[in-house]
């Protein structure tokens, strides 16, 4: 059964805040290095570091020995998790809005509640979560607004926007995939996540766009910073949350990436607030608040019903 702590509300918080600006820091880095080679090296900075981290905690990962299906199932997730969602929105980002893009991450919730109920124990989609999901997600697309859904007028648009929507199903499948491996290290799980990622990525990047070219110092800091915060990090994080109180749970990052973006946005860009902020707050508040009522409850009052 999930384990929804002050704890994982607060780990919940900083990834909501450490991706809705990664946005800001992507788009300084993709000035110096291609769309591919930026998901390789944040992917392969991130190993490296949580690695050695794992190594040095002992390198033991599951408590006894995997299955061949759980072996092609660590496998899935790995690929899931960060390699395909990165290259495929590298790709999407191309042909839409980053309105439509923004959507599409926030529909990573919807997708895990009903795939949830069917595949993990203890995540029933009751009237309650299922209704505070979707007002949660029309407040995320009243913050983002009507553009969202504007054409770009892009020969590829459509395939673009498949190519988003599939970064969520990846995201979604893989939360739900994590929750139902047997105990295990969450560091060890995070730096093998991220491994088997690198090594999706990495030779798919050399094959669409060639041999990398050394980017300059400061995208060098830049792409170290994304590879240390939002991936390694960050990655170390989401497998906590997954692990203790559940995917559904997790997903409610995806309605606060959109707010802190638009936030840090107006906060270090000097970029106007948009009129709806605080109908979409109150929105997702709301949402937020009507899918995890019995865990709220039981976390100010320690009630169990």
């Amino acid at each position: 059964m999930p384990e929804i702590t002050r704890k994982s509300w607060l780990m919940v918080a900083i990834l909501g805040l450490t991706w809705g600006g990664t946005f800001m820091v992507i788009e300084i880095a993709l000035r110096g290095v291609t769309p591919f080679w930026l998901a390789a090296y944040r992917i392969g900075f991130g190993a490296l570091l949580t690695t050695l981290v794992w190594q040095v905690r002992g390198g033991q990962l599951f408590a006894a020995p995997l299955t061949s299906h759980q072996h092609r199932t660590l496998w899935i997730i790995g690929f899931l998790s960060s390699a395909v969602p990165f290259m495929l929105l590298s790709w999407g980002q191309q042909y839409v809005t980053s309105g439509f893009a923004g959507v599409s991450m926030a529909s990573v919730a919807l997708i895990v509640l009903p795939l949830a109920h069917f595949l993990v124990p203890g995540e029933k989609m009751t009237w309650r979560r299922a209704l505070g999901f979707v007002i949660g997600f029309i407040g995320v697309t009243i913050l983002i607004g009507g553009q969202a859904f504007n054409s770009t007028g892009a020969q590829l648009e459509l395939p673009g926007r498949l190519a988003c929507v599939g970064a969520a199903s990846c995201y979604a499948i893989s939360s739900v995939l994590m929750r139902r491996l047997p105990k295990v290290d969450p560091v060890g799980l995070s730096a093998v996540l991220l491994l088997i990622g690198a090594i999706a990525v990495i030779p798919t990047a050399l094959i669409v766009e060639g041999a990398p070219v050394l980017p300059d110092r400061n995208t060098l800091i830049t792409v170290a910073a994304l590879g240390l915060i939002p991936t390694a990090g960050a990655n170390l994080l989401r497998v906590a949350v997954v692990r203790s109180a559940g995917p559904v749970f997790m997903s409610l990052v995806n309605y606060q990436v959109p707010v802190w973006s638009v936030i840090l946005g107006a906060l270090i860009l000097s970029e106007p607030l948009p009129g709806s902020l605080i109908w979409a707050l109150l929105l997702i508040m709301c949402g937020v608040a009507l899918s995890q009522y019995g865990a709220l409850r039981r976390l100010f009052f320690g009630e169990r019903r």
